[in-house]
Formats: structure tokens, C-alpha cells, sequence
């Protein structure tokens, strides 16, 4: 086990990558805090959880506002005594022209995937620095690098996502080691819309090297490598995990 009695917290856990993330670390001897902004459902995962004999625990929380974040962390301390590792995961995506795109839409991706990637990581950083010793990694996507139209907003919160690990690896260097997997096309409720629409199912296979669409298991297992000791001379480093998709 990898992460034998280490504390995670995983937001948008309640399904997809968030959720395949919960029950891998758990697999690995983690003990999770599921968040997200629907308990009922993380509490489902929970039970998954624990009937992998791992301790789970369902915090609801919109990681835009700072106070429930902050409840978050203080929810977690308070349960576990400690925080190893956050997952920050929890993201949204609109697709909509630029010119149609209102401010609301802006600020809705920007604040759920950036601005509540940094107020979860500031949080957490500051128990991870008082143990002297945590992991962040945080969800960016291939869409950090190369871009889509009609996501313009999501596009640039998954870049903002990229640089922002950098700038905090050098800010909690050298206790807490922070970094971002990039998905590429993964098989999940996001994508849903895309993958049910054959014809733009067929571009992305004919952009996927590897000629097949991503498993959100693909995801957790490299989150598991970089929640271990596997990964303890990286950091403000971005995984893609893309089936090649950048390559070309």
C-alpha cells in the first residue's frame, strides 16, 4: 500500500476522476475526505470507502467561498489530526462561443477551477507547512496547453491551473511537493455531451495516438504516484495523461 493511514481530501469527488481518485488512494490505505457540493452523493462514495476498510468522511463544500474551505480543512483536522494530501479536482466546464459567453459564465468556470484550486491549496498549505510535509495536486487538463474553441473559459482556467503549480512548488519547496495531471479525453460526465455526438467522437480518436478514449482509473493511478514517495523529487511539474494527444 502507497499511502498506508494517509489523510486525502479529494474534491469533486462525488463521481468521474474525483471519484475513481477517492476509491484508488482508499485501495492504497488512504483515508478520504470526499467533498463536493452534493453530500448525498459523497456520502455514497464514503460507503465505498469504507467497505474497503479505509475511514471516509463527507464534507459538502462550494471550494469558490472561502469560509467553506476553511470549514473544510478545519472538518478534516478535526476528524483526522492531519492532512497528507489534497487532491483539488472539482471543476465545471461551459461551452459557448466567445462573443456569447457573459461575464456570470466567465467568473462560474473561473472561480470554481482557479480561483478554488488556490483558495483550497492556500488553506491546506498552511497545516502542510506546520507538519512540514503534504502533497498538492491539482486536475488541469490538455486544454491548459492547447485550446478549444467555444471553451474559452475553460481553456484558460486549466493554463491558469499549469502555472500556478509552478508558482506554489517554489513558494512551499521543500516540504510540500505540488503538482497538476493534465487529462486528456477521459470517459466521464463531462464529456458525455462530446462522446455521444459520433462525429466529434470521431475527431478526438483520430487526435488519441493511442486510438481510444481515457479511464478515469487511468487518471487516479497517476495520482497515486504523485500522493507517494514515488514522486518525492518532483515538484511544479504538469502529467499528461492524453493517449498522445499532444504529440502532435
Amino acid at each position: 500500500m502507497k499511502l498506508k493511514n494517509k489523510v486525502a481530501i479529494v474534491t469533486g469527488a462525488r463521481r468521474g476522476i474525483g471519484k475513481a481518485i477517492a476509491l484508488e488512494f482508499a485501495k492504497q490505505g488512504c483515508n478520504i475526505v470526499v467533498s463536493d457540493i452534493n453530500k448525498r452523493d459523497c456520502q455514497k462514495v464514503c460507503n465505498e470507502i469504507m467497505m474497503k476498510n479505509r475511514k471516509a468522511l463527507a464534507v459538502k463544500c462550494d471550494i469558490s467561498k472561502k469560509k467553506e474551505v476553511e470549514e473544510l480543512i478545519k472538518k478534516t483536522m478535526q476528524r483526522f489530526n492531519r492532512l497528507d494530501i489534497l487532491v483539488n479536482n472539482a471543476s465545471v466546464l461551459i461551452e459557448k462561443p466567445l462573443i456569447e459567453m457573459t461575464e456570470k459564465d466567465w467568473d462560474y468556470v473561473i472561480n470554481i477551477n482557479l480561483k478554488g484550486t488556490f483558495l483550497c491549496s492556500q488553506t491546506a498549505a498552511k497545516v502542510m507547512l506546520k507538519q512540514k510535509s503534504g502533497k498538492i495536486i491539482s486536475l488541469s487538463s490538455i486544454a491548459g496547453q492547447t485550446a478549444f474553441p467555444g471553451l474559452a473559459a475553460y481553456c484558460a482556467s486549466k493554463a491558469g491551473i499549469i502555472n500556478l503549480t509552478k508558482a506554489m512548488a517554489l513558494e512551499l519547496a521543500p516540504y510540500v511537493n505540488v503538482n497538476a495531471i493534465a487529462p486528456g479525453v477521459i470517459k466521464t460526465k463531462m464529456t458525455e455531451p462530446f462522446l455521444n455526438n459520433q462525429e466529434v467522437k470521431k475527431q478526438f480518436l483520430e487526435k488519441i495516438p493511442l486510438g481510444r478514449i481515457g479511464k478515469p482509473e487511468e487518471i487516479a493511478k497517476t495520482a497515486v504516484f504523485l500522493a507517494s514517495n514515488d514522486s518525492s523529487f518532483m515538484t511544479g511539474e504538469t502529467v499528461f495523461v492524453d493517449g498522445g494527444w499532444l504529440t502532435h
